[in-house]
């Protein structure tokens, strides 16, 4: 569910959480620069995916939270995006970015993760690292490092083999 403060200004780079119209490439993740801001829709040029270039409305839609502890349902109309200056790795896996900053509190911990952030960007060069030390990342003299997860191939050939 998207914060109930919302702060955008003309020009910010927003992503969508939810699909909207998959025909129209307006599904989640989809990432947009604002053009306008109105009180029930946001005015937005489409930056990734098939409809990049295109304008389009973003309105407000009813949502709820899933992990509410309140008694009742709580469900408010809300504009279904957040800023997209920054995501997850998980978030970034299909787009491509002209430079690309990855930040590492902690390793990796599944499989092509470090793989998916390393090739978002257009060039080696406009890749850049920021690690934290960790026990099994950080820095050994003037070098840094970080765990990167790999399947063994006798994990990768029983995947759906194994009976329930």
């Amino acid at each position: 569910m998207p914060t109930h403060c919302l702060k955008l200004k003309i020009g910010c780079v927003i992503m969508l959480l939810r699909n909207l119209d998959l025909k129209a490439g307006l599904c989640n993740g989809t990432r947009m620069k604002v053009c306008a801001l109105q009180n029930n829709y946001i005015d937005a040029e489409v930056l990734t995916g098939v409809s990049e270039g295109k304008r389009v409305f973003v309105p407000r839609i009813q949502l709820a939270p899933s992990d509410s502890n309140l008694p009742f349902v709580l469900k408010r109309r809300q504009f279904p995006v957040r800023l997209a200056y920054s995501m997850t790795i998980n978030k970034s896996q299909g787009q491509t970015f002209d430079r690309v900053g990855v930040y590492l509190k902690k390793p990796c911990f599944s499989h092509g993760q470090l793989y998916v952030a390393c090739s978002r960007t257009r060039a080696f060069n406009s890749l850049f690292f920021k690690i934290d030390k960790h026990p099994i990342q950080g820095m050994v003299g003037e070098k840094y490092y970080t765990n990167n997860v790999i399947f063994s191939n006798d994990v990768v050939d029983n995947i759906g083999t194994r009976k329930l």
